[in-house]
């Protein structure tokens, strides 16, 4: 009976410290909560969306709240959903309510609201109103800032132009004499999103990830690439199996394009992708398809002063040499004989997939008039019966 009230009394005192150590974690969450300072970055969870408000889960029965437009589209298509996380910014706390936000809205900010940004580093929005000297006149409610050109967007850009009339957000650098001078920066913001961007990709692209991504520029040595915001290099020799001299002629800007992730550079941000890598290799099948001997139809794609490279699929090429190129007269180069582009009959001399060699012969009008006499002569010559060469040999008779 001692023993049982003995572990009665020990079943109490556990009870009793986990409900102290939650009320404890709770006080000192909800403390954590009512200490936030304005201008403050947090992350929670959207709990509801309730008319023009979105609501934040911010630990125990608290919740935080938003203004829903930050999340809507000039369509009216709202952006997130309950179960969502989201980051903002700590504005007040008013009437009990703690009232969060993205970015201050260029309409709503007074110059008591944009010294309280600058202060707490929140974003504020505004619109590029012309250009002045060294940089941009930014409208922010009543208020005039200045944006030097290399703080707007991530580079430079040699059409400046392109800017006006454009709706941007902004992070407050310089606030004094009282709102008359008040300096901002684009690319403050555009960085942060890309390191934030950066962050999540690293979680789910690794070398031989295939991405999706969409062409942004071309260039004589390859294109650049979108892929969720970060730009990647898709080079030139990576686009195809075969050799590609015109990139215009294979890709568009615009175009959306699956690739391979082949080279991964965090520490400098650099991303190489390749096409090519995601087609079928040719040389794997290239030791059974082309037997010595056999004769195949190809294009000549280069010409070298050692001799003339064929392509007889996609990303699989053979090369005549010089020397089998010589006819009645000896020649110095190949392209005495023979052009870029010209469809030509060739025979495979040797073959090594391996090192990824072939070794081509033309096909020549001797080796083609020696296959013609012995079609003719067959019937004769063999037990099988050939009519048609009959009938050709009786009419050339």
């Amino acid at each position: 009976m001692i023993l049982h009230m003995e572990n009665i009394k020990m079943e109490n005192d556990i009870t009793r410290e986990t409900e102290e150590n939650f009320a404890e974690l709770l006080e000192n969450s909800m403390s954590e909560i009512n200490t936030l300072t304005p201008g403050q970055l947090i992350e929670a969870e959207i709990v509801s969306i309730s008319g023009n408000c979105i609501f934040l889960q911010l630990g125990g029965k608290s919740e935080g709240q938003l203004d829903i437009e930050e999340f809507t589209d000039k369509e009216g298509t709202l952006s997130v959903a309950v179960g969502d996380t989201v980051k903002a910014y700590f504005i007040a706390k008013k009437n009990g309510v703690m009232h969060f936000t993205t970015r201050i809205s260029g309409d709503k900010a007074g110059k008591a609201v944009l010294e309280q940004a600058f202060e707490s580093g929140i974003p504020v929005e505004g619109t590029v109103e012309k250009e002045i000297k060294g940089g941009y006149e930014i409208k922010i409610g009543d208020s005039r800032a200045f944006c030097p050109y290399s703080q707007m967007g991530q580079k430079r850009t040699e059409e400046s132009g392109q800017y006006i009339g454009s709706h941007f957000a902004f992070k407050i650098l310089e606030y004094s004499e009282n709102g008359r001078n008040i300096l901002v920066s684009n690319r403050v913001i555009v960085e942060e999103e890309r390191k934030e961007q950066i962050e999540i990709l690293k979680k789910t692209v690794h070398e031989n990830t295939t991405v999706k991504g969409t062409i942004k520029s071309l260039q004589s040595f390859g294109a650049f690439v979108d892929i969720s915001g970060i730009q990647a290099l898709l080079p030139i020799s990576e686009i195809s199996r075969s050799r590609v001299d015109d990139i215009q002629k294979e890709l568009t800007v615009g175009q959306e394009i699956e690739a391979a992730v082949i080279k991964l550079d965090w520490d400098n941000e650099r991303i190489t992708l390749s096409m090519k890598k995601l087609l079928a290799d040719p040389w794997s099948e290239a030791g059974t398809k082309y037997k010595i001997g056999t004769k195949h139809t190809g294009t000549v794609v280069r010409l070298t002063n050692f001799g003339a490279f064929v392509s007889l699929e996609p990303g699989l090429d053979g090369l005549i040499h010089i020397s089998d190129l010589d006819g009645t007269t000896r020649i110095n180069h190949p392209r005495e004989v023979l052009k870029k582009g010209q469809i030509l009959t060739v025979q495979i001399n040797s073959i090594d997939p391996e090192k990824k060699r072939i070794s081509l012969k033309p096909f020549s009008k001797s080796q083609a008039d020696e296959s013609y006499k012995q079609y003719m002569k067959s019937d004769s010559d063999s037990d099988t019966y050939n009519p048609f060469a009959g009938i050709v040999r009786t009419k050339s008779d």
